[in-house]
């Protein structure tokens, strides 16, 4: 799930992390490991999904007419990663901020040099393990705490799961 979600599913692998620990806390390093490494690899076929197809569809995609998909906002993007690139990968990869928009993003951009392979992947390793050893070993440390929680609140966390997925998109919209 970790994979896919870097480059294209659109459910963030916490959903999973976080009950995958609290069913055995022991575990919870394995399952951090195993989510960073699985999301920086899933990260990196982003990278070249951005790097490799963006080029074909450019034309495509600026001529849907999309809100906020446009020449200029593409280049205030590019201007974004040219001067923050590592900022850029590790805010998305550490937020709610879909991360494979920034992964494919960074692959479109490593053609005019802002967003360099090397950069990518250290802000990627940074700031996906820092996230997910966060989730898991908060789930580890405090699970049986804050299960009973989970289990009373499930809906009203997806919710607001879901309402950040959202924001995340919107985010990007707005900031574009």
């Amino acid at each position: 799930m970790s994979f896919a979600e870097s480059s294209f599913f659109p459910i963030p692998p916490d959903v999973l992390l976080a009950p995958l620990v609290l069913g055995n806390r022991r575990k919870w390093l394995a399952y951090a490991l195993t989510c960073s490494v699985a999301s920086v690899l899933g990260g990196v076929l982003g990278y070249a999904i951005g790097a490799t197809v963006w080029g074909l569809i450019d034309q495509l995609v600026f001529g849907l007419h999309l809100p906020g998909l446009n020449e200029a906002n593409f280049l205030k993007a590019q201007a974004w990663y040219e001067e923050w690139n590592f900022w850029v990968v590790f805010v998305c990869g550490f937020t709610p901020l879909p991360y494979k928009v920034c992964t494919i993003s960074a692959g479109l951009f490593f053609g005019w040099k802002a967003m360099p392979f090397a950069v990518f992947l250290l802000a990627s390793a940074v700031s996906r393990s820092a996230r997910f050893f966060l989730v898991a070993g908060l789930m580890g440390l405090v699970g049986p705490t804050v299960k009973p929680l989970i289990d009373r609140y499930f809906n009203l966390l997806c919710v607001a799961f879901v309402l950040l997925l959202i924001g995340g998109f919107a985010a990007i919209r707005y900031l574009m």
